[in-house]
């Protein structure tokens, strides 16, 4: 197979399934997802991860060995795949799940299609992905780029806007495409709305040069300072409401609050949030793929460049247990994991 880095784009059907029945077709088993994984981490041949050596050949359990330090090395090791325990075929669904669908899937309705022994497998599963998307590297914003702020969060009684329990502050950048439209975005949560957090934002996310618009926010003069042309259009005494002004980030806002409500249920602890947002721009950037296979494929590409995460590692903010209170008994029985997806092919059994 010709590599990808070859290749100006990837192509729908040859380095990704085109559709769900491509998929099914093309990764029926666990040896079929260790092959691509291979594929995708080892495009150019074979690297040792320990030595970086080329030279090495393939065992009959799909793993290299490697000619130089003499190791047996898997296309999952030092990924998020990395001593798993659940079947690639599992892996491979749930990525499919995660990108397929323009709304993703939440943990709990992946939990009830793919039948896991446990809420938490599902979880961590899709929080190893999404930690993928957020570890990989990105393009910053160019040309005209709108940025504003707005606050994602649980509604609750008390302070509204800025300060109100329970939200959090995010910063949202879209770039404008002429002669309607929006391009990428990209989402991040920051402290606070002060000069210092906002330009850590811009420099992060938007390539210097560029023009930023925003509204009549103190702050942004001092985040654009030399490296941004900026164009400020203050709401109050514009005659126009904030949409109007500013109306690829009140999109985007809305999109991002509309997707936590409805795909998640609004249940996204403030901790975590940061995780979701990356999920969200992913798909978002990449809507007008015409194959959703693609998205797929960059979300595994990612997964094979991205180093192992434990369970704890996933979890931001542990609850700690009180002085003197004792470890929770283990269960008697030891979870399973999940079984995989390759199962024998039963002959008409609503017929038995």
């Amino acid at each position: 197979m010709e590599s990808p880095k070859l290749q100006r784009r990837p192509v729908a059907g040859k380095d990704y399934p085109k559709n769900y029945a491509d998929f099914l077709c093309w990764f029926p088993d666990d040896a079929a997802c260790l092959n691509y994984l291979d594929w995708l981490r080892w495009p150019d041949g074979f690297s040792c991860p320990e030595c970086s050596g080329n030279a090495g050949w393939r065992m009959s359990d799909s793993r290299w060995w490697c000619k130089a330090c003499r190791r047996r090395v898997s296309a999952t090791a030092g990924t998020i795949f990395h001593h798993t325990k659940t079947p690639l075929t599992v892996w491979f669904a749930t990525a499919w799940h995660m990108t397929a669908p323009k709304n993703g899937v939440s943990a709990k309705t992946l939990h009830r299609l793919l039948g896991f022994g446990s809420y938490q497998t599902a979880w961590a599963m899709l929080h190893r992905f999404r930690s993928a998307i957020g570890h990989a590297e990105h393009d910053r914003l160019s040309g005209d780029v709108e940025v504003d702020e707005t606050m994602i969060g649980g509604v609750r009684p008390g302070k509204r806007g800025r300060g109100a329990a329970g939200k959090a502050l995010v910063a949202v950048a879209v770039e404008q495409t002429q002669p309607k439209g929006f391009g990428r975005c990209r989402i991040q949560v920051i402290p606070n709305a002060e000069t210092d957090a906002l330009r850590s934002f811009l420099l992060a996310h938007v390539e210097p040069g560029s023009t930023i618009h925003t509204d009549g926010l103190a702050s942004y003069p001092g985040a654009a300072g030399i490296d941004y042309a900026h164009q400020s259009t203050p709401i109050k005494g514009s005659g126009k409401d904030a949409h109007e002004v500013l109306p690829g980030v009140h999109r985007v806002a809305a999109l991002v609050k509309r997707w936590l409500m409805g795909t998640h249920q609004g249940s996204i602890g403030a901790d975590h949030l940061q995780a979701y947002l990356n999920e969200f721009a992913f798909r978002f950037n990449r809507r007008g793929s015409r194959a959703r296979g693609m998205l797929f494929y960059r979300l595994l590409q990612q997964s094979v460049a991205m180093h192992p995460m434990s369970f704890r590692d996933l979890v931001a903010n542990p609850k700690p247990r009180k002085a003197g209170q004792d470890r929770p008994v283990p269960p008697g029985v030891r979870r399973a994991a999940p079984p995989s997806l390759h199962v024998p092919t039963p002959t008409n059994p609503w017929r038995s």
